[in-house]
């Protein structure tokens, strides 16, 4: 089985050239140089549309479409004011026809938001949940991992392993791969991944799935299209990783 490739959409553009050319899944986001905000309902619907899971009997190929909901890029503790806009959104992703929920948020302490976690999920109404880099500002990723095992509804963690780039954490992301094993839970490296050093990562580590932003764009910045080649390029790498 290979593994899973995520790649980040912006516009329509990039979530049609993803899929067309290897990607498994597509995050998007609106405001990626600031980490990923939450974009529009028309996007949202319109990515959905072009690239999304077809309705049963409809011959041609989907892929899920997954959506951040973060309100601003100022932190990962939330007011209530946040969470009234956050959980509306999160209806608001659904109606839409996503896949599934990216979301992440911490208390004052760097500890996991249960409470928050808990109405996000409520709120998303049976989605499957990504928790995102908010997991990296955690104070311990090995308990803040515990706390996630704990929520059915949290099917991917996105991390760099703590660190500014998932290869400078591979001891970190194997010890999380393993601590996550044969749950419901899949470790979902990223930050910082490229097509060169893809495939040893993956070795080394034994993630299952990778997650990559600026690395599959034209001249690795955040701000330009996806680049068809590079995504072709990390979709070779990994599948014959998975086959040595």
């Amino acid at each position: 089985m290979s593994v899973l490739l995520e790649v980040i959409a912006t516009t329509v553009a990039d979530a049609r050239v993803a899929a067309q050319a290897g990607a498994d899944r597509i995050e998007l986001v609106t405001a990626l140089g600031e980490g990923g905000l939450t974009p529009s309902v028309g996007l949202i619907e319109a990515v959905v549309a072009a690239v999304g899971i077809p309705a049963a009997g409809v011959p041609a190929a989907g892929v899920p479409v997954n959506v951040i909901v973060r309100p601003h890029g100022r932190s990962f503790v939330y007011d209530p004011d946040d969470f009234t806009v956050m959980l509306r959104d999160v209806r608001a992703v659904k109606a839409a026809g996503a896949n599934g929920i990216v979301i992440g948020m911490l208390d004052a302490n760097g500890e996991i938001d249960r409470e928050g976690l808990a109405r996000a999920i409520d709120a998303a109404d049976g989605l499957p949940i990504t928790f995102h880099r908010a997991f990296d500002e955690a104070r311990d990723l090995h308990k803040a991992l515990d706390v996630l095992l704990g929520f059915d509804a949290v099917t991917n963690v996105l991390t760099s392993g703590g660190k500014s780039s998932a290869l400078h954490a591979e001891a970190a992301l194997g010890a999380l791969v393993r601590q996550a094993a044969g749950s419901h839970c899949t470790v979902l490296a990223g930050a910082g991944l490229t097509v060169d050093a893809v495939a040893g990562f993956v070795s080394r580590t034994q993630v299952e799935a990778v997650h990559f932003g600026s690395g599959v764009r034209v001249d690795s910045n955040a701000l330009a299209p996806v680049d068809a080649e590079r995504v072709r390029q990390v979709r070779a790498r990994l599948d014959a990783a998975r086959r040595s």
